[in-house]
């Protein structure tokens, strides 16, 4: 072989028409490691594995014959120390049968179309987990649509559950307020109130009446808490005080007759339990008298029409809190131009303690009505920097 073809990468073998090796390049030795006499007048079978054997002699020769050239064959090489070698093999049939070959080494190749079959086998495992996620997406997508279009259709429900509860609360509001009495004004004495719900409905009640001639029944209540529960309960207690008091029952029998109410309201319902705070006045214009039972109610304040004061303090427990348990009533004289202030505890919560005395003592010569407005106007103020108040209210009485 000459030094212009033993340099090249690729093989060069030159076979007789008996597979005898006539020429070799030096490419290929080295490939092989065979020395140039080693091979030289050798059977190509020297260099070529069992299952090659078989494939040259059975395929590539009648193959050859038939084309006069074969194009990339691919097939493995023996080494002189039994190491297989893939190689491509380009072979032609000059015409008087010598046998020319080029041998390309196929180790990249083979590592390539591996790489290559790895990366399209990553690129197939990817894509179907590609559409893995993206079937659980959909299915992510659907239920979120189907979550969405309950929320909405719940959120109607709930709107219209609003709605309708608003209603119903308007008017169980407007029932409520219905049990409230008008204001009372006559030559003997005059009563005016004031009624503020924190929400829709109030556990706070009042009532007053005239009983006979000379003796009128003022009631104020307020039941634990506000809201619905509250308001129901108040409901349950109005009914019976307006007949107990409108009938001249006593100061002592209205609060025990309101006491086994309670208790008979949650007998079997300790869980449920209420306590209602409770001041009721009996006022005798005849006998200038007030007789009054305080059951855990903030005191009422009592201003003569000389600046004379007195509380009428809490002579025992809320009704509702001890069964069987006994009311006693106290009773004092006034003096004609007198006033009293009965409130909740939502109207002295706001202020500091002995505003209410103040109040009332400042402005004991306006009138009634402008009294209760300044008292109303105050509680507002309150709430207007940031007070949150509790139902809230009062009742005044001028004793002409």
């Amino acid at each position: 072989m000459e030094n212009n073809i033993n340099g090249i990468p690729g093989g060069l073998l030159t076979l007789s028409k008996d597979f005898e090796i006539e020429e070799i390049n030096h490419t290929l030795l080295q490939l092989l490691r065979y020395d140039i006499d080693e091979l030289i007048g050798q059977s190509v079978r020297t260099i070529l594995t069992r299952s090659t054997q078989a494939f040259f002699q059975f395929i590539f020769y009648p193959l050859l014959i038939q084309k006069q050239q074969v194009e990339e064959v691919s097939l493995e090489l023996m080494s002189h120390q039994g190491e297989k070698i893939p190689v491509l093999l380009y072979a032609s049939t000059r015409l008087d049968g010598i046998i020319s070959c080029i041998i390309v080494p196929n180790k990249k190749r083979n590592q390539y179309e591996n790489e290559l079959l790895e990366a399209n086998k990553l690129a197939e495992e990817r894509l179907k987990e590609k559409d893995r996620i993206n079937a659980e997406l959909q299915l992510v997508l659907h239920n979120l649509e189907e979550k969405q279009a309950e929320m909405l259709r719940i959120n109607q429900q709930n709107l219209k559950y609003k709605t309708e509860t608003q209603k119903e609360l308007s008017l169980a509001k407007k029932i409520q307020e219905t049990t409230l009495t008008d204001a009372i004004n006559n030559e003997h004495l005059q009563i005016e109130s004031y009624y503020h719900a924190s929400n829709e409905l109030s556990g706070d009640i009042y009532g007053f009446y005239q009983i006979n001639e000379h003796q009128y029944g003022i009631i104020l209540l307020d039941v634990m808490g506000h809201g619905i529960s509250s308001s129901l309960i108040t409901m349950s207690l109005v009914t019976l005080f307006q007949r107990l008091i409108s009938k001249g029952a006593s100061s002592d029998q209205i609060m025990k007759e309101l006491d086994d109410q309670m208790h008979l309201l949650f007998e079997n319902e300790e869980d449920a339990w209420h306590y209602c705070t409770a001041i009721y006045l009996s006022i005798d214009i005849k006998e200038q008298t007030v007789e009054y039972i305080n059951a855990g109610h903030p005191p009422a304040i009592y201003l003569g029409l000389e600046g004379e004061h007195r509380e009428l303090k809490t002579q025992g427990p809320p009704i509702g809190s001890f069964k069987g348990m006994d009311f006693k009533h106290s009773v004092f004289s006034y003096t004609k131009g007198a006033r009293i202030l009965l409130y909740t505890d939502g109207v002295s919560e706001p202020f500091e303690q002995g505003r209410l005395h103040s109040f009332l003592k400042k402005h004991s010569r306006a009138s009634l009505s402008v009294a209760k407005e300044k008292l109303a106007k105050m509680l507002k103020d309150k709430e207007n920097v940031g007070y949150r108040s509790d139902d809230q209210c009062y009742i005044l009485i001028d004793l002409k």
